[in-house]
């Protein structure tokens, strides 16, 4: 977070550098004004840029074998762009390296899918999975509560027939 704010930072100093530069260039035509305008300018575009790629950067260093289960869309008022091309600002993840089979019932499955949001830390939660009966569980005790897939978390289609 504190290197996107750098990065902002020097956008809107660049960009402010570029209108000066052509405000020499142009022997002094253009409106002094227009040197906030664009530092202004450079800093919102580099902002909308880091909110775009947040997802493929998070992705990218995701450890190998890892799968997306689900992404999370949509749009703000304090980001009115996200109205017109919605982005992605949360997606749950699994490492199916780090999958548990069970030995004696190979449909019984454990494993560990993690929930990645823009501005949150990762929250992982441990779920069993029953790909016979189509059910997931998650947390501990003696009785689970087993629940199909929802359309915005498709844990048994992902893990169980590699959907």
């Amino acid at each position: 977070m504190f290197l996107e704010l750098i990065t902002v930072f020097i956008a809107g100093f660049a960009g402010a550098g570029v209108v000066l530069a052509l405000t020499k260039i142009s022997g002094g035509r253009l409106p002094k004004w227009l040197v906030p305008v664009g530092a202004g300018a450079a800093m919102l575009l580099a902002t909308v840029s880091l909110e775009y790629s947040w997802s493929e950067r998070t992705r990218a260093g995701l450890p190998d074998g890892t799968i997306i289960l689900s992404e999370e869309a949509g749009g703000a008022p304090w980001r009115p762009w996200s109205y017109v091309i919605p982005l992605t600002d949360r997606f749950w993840s699994v490492d199916t390296t780090a999958l548990l089979t069970n030995s004696e019932n190979p449909d019984r499955r454990i494993a560990k899918i993690v929930r990645h949001g823009r501005w949150a830390r990762p929250q992982a939660r441990v779920v069993a999975i029953d790909c016979a009966q189509g059910v997931w569980a998650e947390g501990e005790g003696d009785a689970p509560v087993w629940q199909k897939d929802s359309p915005s978390l498709p844990i048994v289609a992902r893990l169980c027939t590699g959907g």
